[in-house]
């Protein structure tokens, strides 16, 4: 890896985390406050975005251009932030909703910094305008990519339950007298069948009780 490589994928690692980050806000269940949330989480990622490429970040610019640059995907965040307002199901279903368009939401702003910072670009010519094409862009594809993260996280959730529940209902392991005693038993019916002499019955028997003391 080259020092370039290597930074482009410590941002990347920035980005995926934030937007994570941005899905679990996105199903806080409290219109308003799901917003401000990933609103937050995005400024944060976007300072240590500069961060890594020495670029001074200055919080109310970088408000600025967030707010502008995403407007688009804040008018679809606001439209399925709405749905939580209804009673019952809403809350669920708006909040899946706004955690898919949270994450996309963060990503596409995510990877337009890092492009234009790697063109070398500073906060001081961050055109919002010339750069919404590629925010939108980068939203489907982040919707994408969402899905693909919510996915995973429903699978190891299953697995999860799944697992639990077969730890519930799996039988108590049995203690160590338990088990001399079901092969004392067994020893007895094999005698009793006239599978063991009485001899070789005594000698099992006087094993097992030893290994028992």
């Amino acid at each position: 890896f080259t020092m370039s490589e290597l930074r482009t994928e410590n941002a990347q690692k920035i980005v995926r985390s934030h937007m994570i980050w941005s899905m679990g806000a996105g199903l806080i269940p409290i219109p308003a406050l799901d917003f401000l949330a990933v609103t937050g989480i995005q400024l944060d990622m976007v300072r240590l975005i500069c961060q890594l490429y020495d670029i001074d970040f200055r919080r109310n610019a970088g408000k600025a251009a967030v707010t502008s640059l995403t407007g688009t995907g804040l008018s679809q965040l606001g439209a399925k932030a709405a749905v939580k307002f209804i009673p019952g199901i809403g809350s669920v279903v708006g909040g899946v909703a706004m955690s898919i368009l949270s994450g996309a939401s963060t990503y596409a702003l995510g990877n337009v910094f890092i492009a234009h910072f790697e063109n070398g670009g500073t906060f001081l010519d961050f055109d919002t305008e010339r750069l919404k094409k590629a925010y939108k862009e980068q939203f489907e594809k982040g919707k994408t990519i969402a899905k693909q993260i919510q996915d995973e996280k429903e699978e190891e959730r299953r697995i999860v339950v799944e697992s639990k529940a077969k730890q519930e209902a799996a039988p108590e392991p049995k203690n160590r007298e338990d088990d001399v005693l079901d092969k004392l038993e067994r020893l007895a019916a094999l005698k009793k069948k006239g599978a063991l002499t009485e001899t070789e019955y005594k000698k099992l028997k006087k094993k097992l009780l030893d290994a028992m003391a």
